[in-house]
C-alpha cells in the first residue's frame, strides 16, 4: 500500500499525489459505488427484474393424473427449452399410473417432487399412520389407476396393509425407487423452483423439504429481498398469477381441465394453457 499522499503506478512505483486531486477522484469513485449499492439494495426490496434463469425453461404446473393434457402441453413446449414439472403427478385425476410411467420413461423431463408423491411414499412405508390422510386427499383414484378397485376411505388397519401391498406390486420397484428420487427444489440463475412455496427469510439453498413441499405461511404475504422469483404450483389459482417474487402456475386441471405452464428465457414472461 502507497504512503498517505502517495498513489501506486500499475508498476508498483509510489508516486506523490498532485495537490488535492487524488482525493476528489477517491471520492466520486467510493460515492458511485455507495449510490449503485443503494439502487440495487432497493431495486430487490421494491422491484423484481424478470426472471433470468441460466436456460430457458418451460415449467409445467400440477398434473393430478391428467395425462393428456400432459401430453398436449409437451407438445407446445418451444424447441431448446429445458422441461420441469413442479410435482404431485398423482391423485384426483384419473390416470395417475399412466402419467407416473410416462413421466419416467422421459429422461428428458425434470421432475420436483410434490406433496402428494409424499404421501403415496409414506402409504407405502406406513399404511396405517399415512393412510387415511392420503385417502381423503385423491388416494383413492391413484390406487384405482393401479388397478385396486375394491378400495374406500374409511379402510381399516388390515385392509390399508394390504392396500399396500397390493400397491407395491402394481407400481414395481422401479418406479418407487424413482419417484423416491425426485428431487424437491430447483435452482437456476434467479428462479427458485418449487412444488408448494419458500420460507422468504431463507435463502433457496436453506429452505426445509417440509416447505418446498407442503408451503409457508408467509411465502405469499411476505415479499423476498434477495431478487429471487420463486415459480411453484401447489395453490389453485383461476388463471397464473405474478407477484413480486412469486408465480403460481397451478390452474387444478383435474377439475377445471385446464393445465398452465410459463416459458421464462430472460424476457417477457409467456404462459401456455391446455384446456380440454
Amino acid at each position: 500500500m502507497a504512503p498517505p499522499g502517495e498513489t501506486s503506478t500499475p508498476g508498483g512505483v509510489a508516486s506523490k499525489a498532485q495537490g488535492a486531486c487524488a482525493l476528489p477522484v477517491f471520492s466520486v469513485s467510493l460515492s458511485s459505488l455507495r449510490f449503485s449499492s443503494l439502487v440495487q439494495g432497493l431495486r430487490r426490496r421494491f422491484f423484481w427484474d424478470m426472471p433470468r434463469p441460466e436456460a430457458p425453461l418451460c415449467v409445467i404446473g400440477d398434473i393430478h393424473g391428467c395425462l393428456t393434457q400432459l401430453q398436449q402441453m409437451l407438445a407446445q413446449v418451444p424447441a431448446g427449452y429445458r422441461i420441469i414439472l413442479l410435482g404431485d403427478y398423482v391423485d384426483r385425476g384419473p390416470e395417475s399410473a399412466a402419467v407416473l410411467r410416462f413421466l419416467q420413461a422421459r429422461e428428458d423431463i425434470t421432475c420436483l417432487k410434490g406433496n402428494h408423491e409424499e404421501m403415496l411414499l409414506r402409504f407405502l412405508q406406513d399404511p396405517e399412520e399415512a393412510g387415511p390422510q392420503w385417502l381423503r386427499h385423491g388416494g383413492l383414484e391413484t390406487l384405482r389407476s393401479f388397478g385396486l378397485q375394491e378400495v374406500h376411505a374409511q379402510m381399516e388397519a388390515g385392509a390399508l396393509c394390504a392396500c399396500r401391498d397390493q400397491l407395491r406390486a402394481a407400481m414395481g420397484e422401479d418406479l418407487i425407487r424413482w419417484l423416491a428420487a425426485r428431487p424437491v427444489s430447483l435452482l437456476s440463475g434467479t428462479v427458485l423452483l418449487v412444488h408448494a412455496g419458500a420460507d422468504p427469510r431463507r435463502s433457496p439453498e436453506d429452505q426445509p423439504e417440509a416447505v418446498l413441499l407442503w408451503g409457508h405461511r408467509e411465502f405469499q404475504g411476505q415479499r423476498r429481498r434477495d431478487g429471487i422469483w420463486v415459480v411453484h404450483g401447489h395453490t389453485v389459482v383461476g388463471a397464473p398469477e405474478v407477484r413480486a417474487g412469486r408465480i403460481a402456475i397451478d390452474t387444478g386441471a383435474y377439475a377445471t381441465g385446464r393445465l398452465s405452464a410459463i416459458c421464462l428465457d430472460g424476457g417477457p414472461l409467456r404462459f401456455l394453457n391446455v384446456q380440454i
